[in-house]
Protein backbone atom coordinates (compact mmCIF):
# COMPACT_ATOMS: atom_id res chain seq x y z
CA UNK A 1 0.00 0.00 0.00
CA UNK A 2 1.44 3.26 -0.79
CA UNK A 3 0.18 6.98 0.55
CA UNK A 4 1.69 10.14 -0.85
CA UNK A 5 1.70 13.24 1.20
CA UNK A 6 1.86 16.28 -0.82
CA UNK A 7 2.97 19.37 -1.23
CA UNK A 8 3.98 19.95 2.47
CA UNK A 9 6.56 22.14 4.28
CA UNK A 10 8.66 18.95 5.18
CA UNK A 11 10.80 19.88 8.63
CA UNK A 12 13.38 16.75 9.01
CA UNK A 13 15.76 18.10 11.71
CA UNK A 14 17.60 14.86 11.02
CA UNK A 15 18.28 15.25 7.80
CA UNK A 16 18.42 18.59 7.62
CA UNK A 17 15.20 19.43 5.20
CA UNK A 18 13.29 21.96 5.23
CA UNK A 19 10.89 22.56 2.27
CA UNK A 20 7.50 22.27 0.53
CA UNK A 21 8.03 18.74 -0.65
CA UNK A 22 6.09 15.09 -0.76
CA UNK A 23 6.43 12.59 1.08
CA UNK A 24 6.20 8.68 -0.29
CA UNK A 25 5.28 5.99 2.47
CA UNK A 26 5.15 2.53 0.99
CA UNK A 27 4.77 -0.78 3.18
CA UNK A 28 5.09 1.12 6.58
CA UNK A 29 8.15 2.44 5.62
CA UNK A 30 9.64 6.26 3.93
CA UNK A 31 10.42 5.51 0.99
CA UNK A 32 10.69 8.52 -0.92
CA UNK A 33 11.08 12.69 0.10
CA UNK A 34 11.44 14.52 -3.01
CA UNK A 35 9.84 17.54 -5.37
CA UNK A 36 6.76 16.12 -7.52
CA UNK A 37 7.27 12.38 -6.51
CA UNK A 38 4.74 10.05 -8.59
CA UNK A 39 1.49 8.96 -7.08
CA UNK A 40 1.00 5.89 -9.21
CA UNK A 41 -1.36 3.61 -7.65
CA UNK A 42 -0.95 5.46 -4.14
CA UNK A 43 -3.71 7.20 -2.11
CA UNK A 44 -2.98 10.88 -1.90
CA UNK A 45 -3.11 13.59 1.15
CA UNK A 46 -3.36 17.22 -0.20
CA UNK A 47 -0.75 18.52 2.48
CA UNK A 48 -0.42 22.29 0.85
CA UNK A 49 -0.75 24.95 3.93
CA UNK A 50 0.43 21.93 6.43
CA UNK A 51 3.43 20.93 8.08
CA UNK A 52 4.79 17.04 7.72
CA UNK A 53 7.78 16.53 10.28
CA UNK A 54 8.89 13.09 11.73
CA UNK A 55 6.04 11.95 14.32
CA UNK A 56 7.00 13.38 17.56
CA UNK A 57 8.81 11.95 20.24
CA UNK A 58 7.95 12.56 24.11
CA UNK A 59 10.20 10.76 26.46
CA UNK A 60 9.13 11.63 29.69
CA UNK A 61 5.40 10.52 29.84
CA UNK A 62 3.76 8.75 32.86
CA UNK A 63 1.22 6.05 32.13
CA UNK A 64 0.42 4.65 35.25
CA UNK A 65 0.46 1.07 34.61
CA UNK A 66 1.52 -1.18 36.25
CA UNK A 67 -0.95 -0.61 39.17
CA UNK A 68 -2.31 3.24 39.04
CA UNK A 69 -4.87 2.44 35.85
CA UNK A 70 -7.36 4.59 37.46
CA UNK A 71 -5.06 7.79 36.49
CA UNK A 72 -3.95 6.85 33.22
CA UNK A 73 -3.14 3.53 31.27
CA UNK A 74 -1.22 2.25 27.85
CA UNK A 75 -4.73 2.91 25.57
CA UNK A 76 -5.45 5.85 27.13
CA UNK A 77 -2.13 7.85 27.46
CA UNK A 78 -1.17 6.21 23.73
CA UNK A 79 -4.32 7.95 21.97
CA UNK A 80 -3.87 10.79 23.83
CA UNK A 81 -0.23 10.82 22.23
CA UNK A 82 -1.29 10.24 19.00
CA UNK A 83 -4.11 12.84 19.47
CA UNK A 84 -0.94 15.38 19.82
CA UNK A 85 1.11 14.24 16.90
CA UNK A 86 3.79 12.11 19.20
CA UNK A 87 4.34 8.90 18.04
CA UNK A 88 7.01 7.63 20.14
CA UNK A 89 6.56 7.79 23.90
CA UNK A 90 8.73 6.27 26.84
CA UNK A 91 6.86 5.85 30.04
CA UNK A 92 8.54 6.21 33.46
CA UNK A 93 8.82 3.38 36.16
CA UNK A 94 7.26 5.27 39.36
CA UNK A 95 4.49 2.99 39.07
CA UNK A 96 3.04 0.20 41.75
CA UNK A 97 5.05 -1.61 41.45
CA UNK A 98 8.03 -0.08 40.48
CA UNK A 99 9.19 -0.98 37.21
CA UNK A 100 12.87 -2.29 38.06
CA UNK A 101 12.87 -5.86 37.28
CA UNK A 102 13.59 -7.35 33.82
CA UNK A 103 9.80 -9.48 34.55
CA UNK A 104 8.05 -6.29 34.35
CA UNK A 105 9.68 -4.56 31.45
CA UNK A 106 8.82 -7.69 29.12
CA UNK A 107 5.54 -7.68 30.07
CA UNK A 108 5.22 -4.05 30.09
CA UNK A 109 6.63 -3.96 26.15
CA UNK A 110 3.92 -6.77 25.49
CA UNK A 111 0.96 -4.55 27.17
CA UNK A 112 2.40 -1.97 24.60
CA UNK A 113 1.96 -4.10 21.56
CA UNK A 114 -1.04 -5.11 22.30
CA UNK A 115 -2.76 -1.93 22.70
CA UNK A 116 -0.61 0.84 22.28
CA UNK A 117 -1.89 3.08 19.50
CA UNK A 118 2.00 4.52 19.35
CA UNK A 119 5.12 2.83 20.06
CA UNK A 120 5.86 2.88 23.76
CA UNK A 121 9.13 2.83 25.36
CA UNK A 122 9.81 1.40 28.26
CA UNK A 123 11.99 3.54 31.24
CA UNK A 124 13.34 0.97 34.27
CA UNK A 125 14.13 2.11 37.41
CA UNK A 126 18.05 3.44 38.61
CA UNK A 127 17.11 1.39 41.94
CA UNK A 128 15.25 -1.07 43.61
CA UNK A 129 12.17 0.21 44.58
CA UNK A 130 12.95 3.90 43.33
CA UNK A 131 14.49 3.99 46.98
CA UNK A 132 18.16 5.25 46.49
CA UNK A 133 19.56 2.76 47.85
CA UNK A 134 20.43 -0.77 45.90
CA UNK A 135 20.73 -0.91 42.10
CA UNK A 136 18.05 -2.49 40.21
CA UNK A 137 18.03 -4.87 37.13
CA UNK A 138 19.47 -2.19 35.09
CA UNK A 139 21.98 -5.15 33.07
CA UNK A 140 19.17 -7.20 32.25
CA UNK A 141 16.83 -4.50 32.10
CA UNK A 142 19.02 -3.00 29.07
CA UNK A 143 19.21 -6.35 27.21
CA UNK A 144 15.77 -6.65 27.57
CA UNK A 145 15.16 -3.47 25.66
CA UNK A 146 14.48 -0.81 28.47
CA UNK A 147 15.28 2.49 26.76
CA UNK A 148 16.83 4.02 29.92
CA UNK A 149 16.87 4.41 33.35
CA UNK A 150 15.48 6.69 35.78
CA UNK A 151 13.66 7.25 39.35
CA UNK A 152 11.98 10.23 38.35
CA UNK A 153 9.91 11.43 41.23
CA UNK A 154 12.93 11.00 43.28
CA UNK A 155 16.43 12.08 43.93
CA UNK A 156 18.86 9.52 44.87
CA UNK A 157 20.14 11.03 48.39
CA UNK A 158 23.41 8.76 48.21
CA UNK A 159 26.14 10.23 45.31
CA UNK A 160 28.02 6.38 45.82
CA UNK A 161 24.79 4.60 44.79
CA UNK A 162 24.50 7.28 42.04
CA UNK A 163 28.10 6.80 41.04
CA UNK A 164 28.14 3.23 40.92
CA UNK A 165 24.72 3.21 38.77
CA UNK A 166 26.27 5.91 36.39
CA UNK A 167 29.64 3.43 36.12
CA UNK A 168 27.79 0.26 35.66
CA UNK A 169 25.16 1.51 33.26
CA UNK A 170 27.98 3.19 31.17
CA UNK A 171 28.96 -0.44 30.25
CA UNK A 172 25.42 -0.72 28.08
CA UNK A 173 25.96 2.55 26.36
CA UNK A 174 22.23 4.05 28.49
CA UNK A 175 20.88 7.16 29.55
CA UNK A 176 20.13 7.91 33.45
CA UNK A 177 17.28 10.41 33.45
CA UNK A 178 17.74 12.38 36.67
CA UNK A 179 15.04 13.95 38.76
CA UNK A 180 17.35 16.83 40.54
CA UNK A 181 16.15 18.67 43.14
CA UNK A 182 18.01 17.91 46.82
CA UNK A 183 15.20 16.18 48.56
CA UNK A 184 16.12 18.38 52.22
CA UNK A 185 15.81 21.50 50.99
CA UNK A 186 12.12 21.15 49.42
CA UNK A 187 10.86 18.89 52.14
CA UNK A 188 6.57 20.03 52.20
CA UNK A 189 7.79 22.78 49.53
CA UNK A 190 4.65 22.85 47.00
CA UNK A 191 5.80 25.59 44.81
CA UNK A 192 8.27 27.90 43.86
CA UNK A 193 9.83 29.56 46.62
CA UNK A 194 9.77 33.16 45.91
CA UNK A 195 7.98 36.29 46.87
CA UNK A 196 4.41 34.67 44.95
CA UNK A 197 4.86 31.60 47.88
CA UNK A 198 5.29 34.52 50.73
CA UNK A 199 2.23 36.21 49.71
CA UNK A 200 0.16 33.02 49.18
CA UNK A 201 1.44 31.42 52.85
CA UNK A 202 2.50 28.36 50.90
CA UNK A 203 5.79 26.51 51.63
CA UNK A 204 8.50 26.89 48.79
CA UNK A 205 11.03 24.58 46.90
CA UNK A 206 13.56 27.05 45.77
CA UNK A 207 15.48 26.96 42.64
CA UNK A 208 18.93 26.14 45.00
CA UNK A 209 17.39 23.02 45.57
CA UNK A 210 18.04 21.92 41.50
CA UNK A 211 21.18 23.67 41.59
CA UNK A 212 22.87 21.48 44.34
CA UNK A 213 21.43 18.51 42.57
CA UNK A 214 22.42 19.17 38.86
CA UNK A 215 25.46 20.10 40.31
CA UNK A 216 26.30 16.79 41.55
CA UNK A 217 24.83 14.41 38.52
CA UNK A 218 26.80 16.54 36.15
CA UNK A 219 29.80 15.73 38.81
CA UNK A 220 29.27 12.04 38.82
CA UNK A 221 28.49 11.56 35.06
CA UNK A 222 32.20 13.16 34.54
CA UNK A 223 34.16 11.41 36.93
CA UNK A 224 32.31 8.39 35.49
CA UNK A 225 32.70 9.25 31.89
CA UNK A 226 28.79 8.21 32.05
CA UNK A 227 25.74 10.04 30.13
CA UNK A 228 23.75 11.36 32.61
CA UNK A 229 20.06 13.20 31.71
CA UNK A 230 18.56 16.51 33.35
CA UNK A 231 14.96 15.84 33.49
CA UNK A 232 12.48 19.13 33.07
CA UNK A 233 15.17 21.24 34.11
CA UNK A 234 13.62 24.72 35.62
CA UNK A 235 16.10 26.67 36.83
CA UNK A 236 17.93 29.46 35.58
CA UNK A 237 21.49 28.25 37.36
CA UNK A 238 20.97 24.96 36.56
CA UNK A 239 21.03 25.58 32.77
CA UNK A 240 24.01 27.74 32.57
CA UNK A 241 25.40 24.29 34.89
CA UNK A 242 24.32 22.21 31.85
CA UNK A 243 26.07 24.29 29.57
CA UNK A 244 28.92 24.75 31.58
CA UNK A 245 29.59 21.02 31.43
CA UNK A 246 29.19 20.67 28.10
CA UNK A 247 31.56 23.15 26.87
CA UNK A 248 33.47 20.56 29.08
CA UNK A 249 32.94 17.60 27.26
CA UNK A 250 31.21 16.24 30.05
CA UNK A 251 28.07 13.40 28.52
CA UNK A 252 24.96 15.66 29.88
CA UNK A 253 21.87 16.58 28.39
CA UNK A 254 18.80 17.73 29.42
CA UNK A 255 15.29 18.23 28.64
CA UNK A 256 12.90 21.27 29.22
CA UNK A 257 8.37 20.71 29.62
CA UNK A 258 6.03 23.35 27.84
CA UNK A 259 4.93 24.67 30.61
CA UNK A 260 8.56 26.03 32.26
CA UNK A 261 9.24 27.51 28.88
CA UNK A 262 6.20 29.25 29.43
CA UNK A 263 4.40 29.36 32.76
CA UNK A 264 5.48 31.52 35.77
CA UNK A 265 4.74 31.22 39.58
CA UNK A 266 2.67 34.52 39.05
CA UNK A 267 0.19 31.98 37.81
CA UNK A 268 -0.13 29.98 40.99
CA UNK A 269 -3.82 29.94 42.80
CA UNK A 270 -4.63 28.71 46.14
CA UNK A 271 -7.44 27.00 45.02
CA UNK A 272 -6.65 25.61 41.62
CA UNK A 273 -4.09 22.52 41.88
CA UNK A 274 -3.76 22.55 37.79
CA UNK A 275 -0.42 24.32 38.26
CA UNK A 276 1.03 22.18 40.84
CA UNK A 277 3.83 20.66 39.65
CA UNK A 278 7.23 19.14 40.25
CA UNK A 279 9.92 20.97 39.66
CA UNK A 280 7.52 23.81 40.27
CA UNK A 281 7.10 26.99 38.11
CA UNK A 282 9.49 29.56 38.45
CA UNK A 283 10.03 33.01 37.99
CA UNK A 284 10.11 35.13 34.83
CA UNK A 285 13.98 34.66 34.72
CA UNK A 286 13.92 31.26 34.96
CA UNK A 287 11.72 30.73 32.12
CA UNK A 288 14.18 33.38 29.76
CA UNK A 289 16.78 31.09 30.84
CA UNK A 290 15.25 27.83 30.15
CA UNK A 291 14.21 29.57 26.86
CA UNK A 292 17.01 30.52 26.08
CA UNK A 293 19.08 27.06 26.62
CA UNK A 294 16.74 25.57 24.30
CA UNK A 295 17.33 27.95 21.51
CA UNK A 296 21.48 27.48 21.73
CA UNK A 297 21.27 23.69 21.79
CA UNK A 298 21.89 23.79 25.84
CA UNK A 299 18.38 22.10 26.64
CA UNK A 300 18.16 19.24 23.70
CA UNK A 301 14.51 18.47 23.72
CA UNK A 302 10.99 19.15 24.87
CA UNK A 303 9.18 16.77 26.85
CA UNK A 304 5.36 16.81 28.58
CA UNK A 305 5.87 15.42 31.51
CA UNK A 306 2.37 14.06 30.72
CA UNK A 307 1.00 13.12 34.53
CA UNK A 308 -2.88 12.85 34.58
CA UNK A 309 -4.19 12.26 37.88
CA UNK A 310 -7.45 10.97 39.28
CA UNK A 311 -9.71 14.39 39.24
CA UNK A 312 -10.79 13.77 43.06
CA UNK A 313 -7.14 13.65 43.84
CA UNK A 314 -6.03 17.28 41.77
CA UNK A 315 -9.95 18.92 43.06
CA UNK A 316 -7.97 19.61 46.62
CA UNK A 317 -6.49 22.27 47.97
CA UNK A 318 -3.14 23.09 46.62
CA UNK A 319 -1.15 22.07 49.46
CA UNK A 320 -2.74 18.13 49.24
CA UNK A 321 -3.25 17.96 45.46
CA UNK A 322 -0.61 15.58 43.49
CA UNK A 323 1.87 17.00 41.39
CA UNK A 324 1.44 17.14 37.47
CA UNK A 325 -0.94 17.71 34.85
CA UNK A 326 -1.61 15.81 31.67
CA UNK A 327 0.36 17.29 28.38
CA UNK A 328 0.33 15.60 25.37
CA UNK A 329 -2.63 17.02 23.67
CA UNK A 330 -2.10 20.62 24.66
CA UNK A 331 1.87 20.61 24.07
CA UNK A 332 1.97 21.22 20.45
CA UNK A 333 -0.33 24.04 20.41
CA UNK A 334 1.15 25.70 23.60
CA UNK A 335 4.91 26.05 21.91
CA UNK A 336 3.09 27.70 18.60
CA UNK A 337 0.92 29.36 20.44
CA UNK A 338 3.53 31.12 22.98
CA UNK A 339 6.53 30.10 21.34
CA UNK A 340 6.95 29.68 17.33
CA UNK A 341 3.77 32.42 16.81
CA UNK A 342 5.33 34.97 19.08
CA UNK A 343 8.55 34.63 17.44
CA UNK A 344 10.13 33.57 20.20
CA UNK A 345 11.68 29.98 19.68
CA UNK A 346 12.48 28.94 15.60
CA UNK A 347 9.94 26.25 14.63
CA UNK A 348 12.73 24.43 12.82
CA UNK A 349 14.59 24.07 16.32
CA UNK A 350 11.29 23.61 17.54
CA UNK A 351 10.42 20.28 15.55
CA UNK A 352 14.32 19.21 16.07
CA UNK A 353 13.76 19.10 20.18
CA UNK A 354 11.05 17.10 19.76
CA UNK A 355 12.01 14.45 16.65
CA UNK A 356 15.31 14.40 16.19
CA UNK A 357 17.27 15.38 19.05
CA UNK A 358 15.54 12.60 21.81
CA UNK A 359 16.06 10.17 19.12
CA UNK A 360 20.08 10.57 18.70
CA UNK A 361 19.85 10.49 22.68
CA UNK A 362 18.33 7.45 23.21
CA UNK A 363 19.06 5.67 20.14
CA UNK A 364 15.43 5.01 18.88
CA UNK A 365 14.84 4.39 15.31
CA UNK A 366 12.47 7.14 15.12
CA UNK A 367 12.52 10.90 14.25
CA UNK A 368 13.56 10.77 10.77
CA UNK A 369 12.03 10.76 7.41
CA UNK A 370 15.34 9.01 5.59
CA UNK A 371 14.41 6.38 3.21
CA UNK A 372 13.50 3.14 5.12
CA UNK A 373 12.77 4.80 8.44
CA UNK A 374 9.16 3.71 9.93
CA UNK A 375 7.02 5.78 8.49
CA UNK A 376 5.90 8.03 11.93
CA UNK A 377 5.15 11.47 10.52
CA UNK A 378 2.91 14.14 12.33
CA UNK A 379 1.05 16.50 10.05
CA UNK A 380 0.25 20.09 11.86
CA UNK A 381 -1.66 22.70 10.26
CA UNK A 382 0.17 25.58 12.43
CA UNK A 383 -2.35 28.00 11.55
CA UNK A 384 -5.32 26.18 13.08
CA UNK A 385 -7.44 27.97 15.74
CA UNK A 386 -8.72 25.59 18.49
CA UNK A 387 -9.92 26.05 22.23
CA UNK A 388 -8.86 23.59 24.82
CA UNK A 389 -11.76 21.21 25.67
CA UNK A 390 -11.10 18.67 28.08
CA UNK A 391 -14.03 16.55 27.68
CA UNK A 392 -12.74 15.89 24.35
CA UNK A 393 -9.23 14.35 26.00
CA UNK A 394 -8.27 10.85 25.35
CA UNK A 395 -6.33 11.03 28.71
CA UNK A 396 -8.10 10.20 31.82
CA UNK A 397 -6.37 13.33 33.06
CA UNK A 398 -8.54 16.89 33.29
CA UNK A 399 -7.04 19.17 34.98
CA UNK A 400 -4.77 20.96 32.71
CA UNK A 401 -3.98 24.83 33.62
CA UNK A 402 -4.71 25.29 29.61
CA UNK A 403 -8.37 24.31 29.59
CA UNK A 404 -10.62 27.32 28.26
CA UNK A 405 -7.16 28.57 25.97
CA UNK A 406 -7.63 29.60 23.24
CA UNK A 407 -4.41 28.49 20.90
CA UNK A 408 -3.44 27.77 17.47
CA UNK A 409 -1.29 25.35 16.01
CA UNK A 410 -2.54 21.71 16.11
CA UNK A 411 -1.94 18.36 14.89
CA UNK A 412 -4.49 17.00 12.31
CA UNK A 413 -2.90 13.45 11.44
CA UNK A 414 -0.73 10.66 12.72
CA UNK A 415 1.10 8.29 11.05
CA UNK A 416 2.73 5.30 12.85
CA UNK A 417 4.18 2.47 10.66
CA UNK A 418 2.70 4.36 7.53
CA UNK A 419 -1.13 3.62 9.09
CA UNK A 420 -3.27 7.17 10.38
CA UNK A 421 -3.94 6.86 13.91
CA UNK A 422 -5.55 10.31 14.11
CA UNK A 423 -7.14 12.50 11.36
CA UNK A 424 -8.23 15.94 12.25
CA UNK A 425 -8.50 15.18 16.11
CA UNK A 426 -9.92 11.55 15.72
CA UNK A 427 -8.07 9.00 17.26
CA UNK A 428 -8.85 5.13 15.35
Amino acid sequence: MKTLIKGGRVIDPANKIDGVLDVLIEDGKIAAVGEELPDDDAEIIDAEGLLVTPGLIDMHVHLREPGQEAKEDFLTGSRAAAAGGYTTIATMPNTKPVVDTVALVRSLQERAREVGKVHIEIIGAVTKGQKGEEMAEMGDMAQAGAVAFSDDGHFTKSSKVMLNCLDYVRTFDKVIINHDEEPSLVEEGVMNESHRSAMLGMKGRPTVAEDIAVYRDIALAEYADAKVHVAHISSGRSVELVRQAKARGVKVTAEATPQHLTMTDSMVQLHDSSTKINPPLREQKDVDAVLAGLKDGTIDCIVTDHSPHAQEEKDREYIYAPSGFPGLETSLGVLFTDLVHTGKLDLYRMIEAMTSAPAKIFKLNAGSLAKGMPADIAVIDPELEWVVDDSKFYTKGSHSPFIGRSLKGKPVMTFVDGEMVMKDGLVD
